[in-house]
């Protein structure tokens, strides 16, 4: 039995992804499905509608889109796309539950089944569905290149007829995906660069990045929970490592800070303190922004300047490198479209699939998440 797919346009503001890109449409039709995407829904990632309809999809209205059996988007939907979903079917998407649990609400009582990728369990068979990593590393290099242009410095070390210049120093607040991939990035340029996390297990890691790993004089034992993430530091701890940091931010002339913990407020690692010890032209690039910001000057989606350092906070770098950030993303999404189908090619709910039941975030007209259940009965 085949379904029908619908890919719409992205509505939100400055996104340019779309959850399909014409190779994953060509491989969702060889599996028998049918594929109708929005008119225009690629051309924020270069992709025409004939680039589309050569791979087998129709191009059709939104309306059609939103009425397929599986909806894909980058995206949560806002509420009168929710109204548009046709009641039963199924959505997979980025829905920032933890964030925003009223659109859970809202998809519950149009009673769809609903995906969410920020949830997709952190185990090895399920790294081909992992977007938010995907997503990181591309974020983490922008971030990097973004820094690049900014800071009124070369990167690398230069001799030249007229003279050495030094290398820029660089430093990594967080050492996850995107933390990592900052670091490759920044070594790439040529930078000097080392990297902070509360988990030392990762310091080998940094390492062989070619980065030296920052170890401040606090007891960090267990400070990684079952999904790799970093524990929130109590309070004192918290202040203690603030305090501890300020005169290593103060040598840098970039900082990329990466800190996030799932459904809390980032941490503030880079003070106002912090901020005054830096040089002037030094640059911060806030990559916590949309969840509060690992620095106290940090404002969402702008760009300042504070004592002569410039502090970029942006929300979606992804979107800005919109054709291979659509390109990966669109192959999460297709993987985890391929694992709730069952061998006759129909959607299947298998409970015994973890990856399935920990990415489900509504069901049946029930948000099944626990803790998105607690936080929207809450809201």
């Amino acid at each position: 039995m085949s379904i029908s797919i619908g890919v719409p346009k992205e509505t939100a503001e400055g996104e340019h992804r779309v959850a399909a890109i014409p190779d994953v449409v060509s491989r969702y039709i060889k599996k028998g499905h049918s594929v109708l995407v929005e008119r225009g829904a690629g051309e924020g990632s270069s992709i025409s509608d004939a680039d589309f309809e050569s791979a087998g999809a129709r191009i059709v209205s939104r309306e059609e889109v939103l009425g397929a059996d599986v909806v894909v988007r980058v995206q949560p939907p806002a509420k009168q796309e929710i109204a548009a979903l046709r009641s039963g079917s199924t959505l997979i998407s980025f829905l920032q539950p933890l964030d925003s649990p009223d659109v859970a609400k809202d998809l519950a009582a149009r009673n769809v089944t609903a995906f969410s990728m920020e949830l997709v369990p952190r185990i090895s068979r399920a790294q081909k569905m992992d977007a938010l990593s995907a997503m990181a590393n591309i974020a983490g290099y922008k971030a990097v290149v973004h820094a690049a242009v900014a800071l009124p410095k070369y990167f690398p070390l230069l001799t030249t007829a007229a003279g050495t210049v030094k290398p820029a120093n660089v430093l990594v607040l967080g050492a996850g995906v995107a933390g990592l991939q900052a670091i490759a990035t920044a070594k790439r340029l040529g930078a000097r660069v080392s990297a902070y996390d509360v988990r030392e297990a990762v310091k080998e890691q940094v390492e062989s990045l070619g980065a030296s790993f920052v170890e401040l004089t606090l007891d960090m034992a267990d400070m990684e929970d079952k999904a790799g993430y970093a524990k929130a530091l109590d309070d004192e701890k918290a202040r203690r490592q603030t305090e501890l940091l300020a005169p290593v931010i103060a040598k840098q002339d970039v900082v990329v800070s990466t800190a996030l913990i799932p459904g809390r407020k980032a941490p503030v690692l880079i003070t106002d303190e912090a901020l005054k010890g830096m040089k002037p032209g030094s640059v911060v690039v806030d990559l916590a922004a949309s969840n509060g910001g690992n620095c106290s000057q940090s404002v969402p989606g702008e760009t300042v300047v504070v004592g002569g350092v410039t502090i970029m906070a942006p929300l979606n770098l992804p979107s800005e490198t919109a054709v291979h950030a659509s390109e990966l993303y669109s192959r999460t999404v297709m993987a985890m479209v391929f694992e709730m189908l069952d061998d006759e090619g129909n959607l299947a709910f298998d409970e015994e699939n973890e990856v399935i039941t920990g990415s489900c975030l509504c069901r049946g007209g029930q948000i099944v998440n626990e803790r998105v259940k607690q936080l929207a009965s809450n809201s």
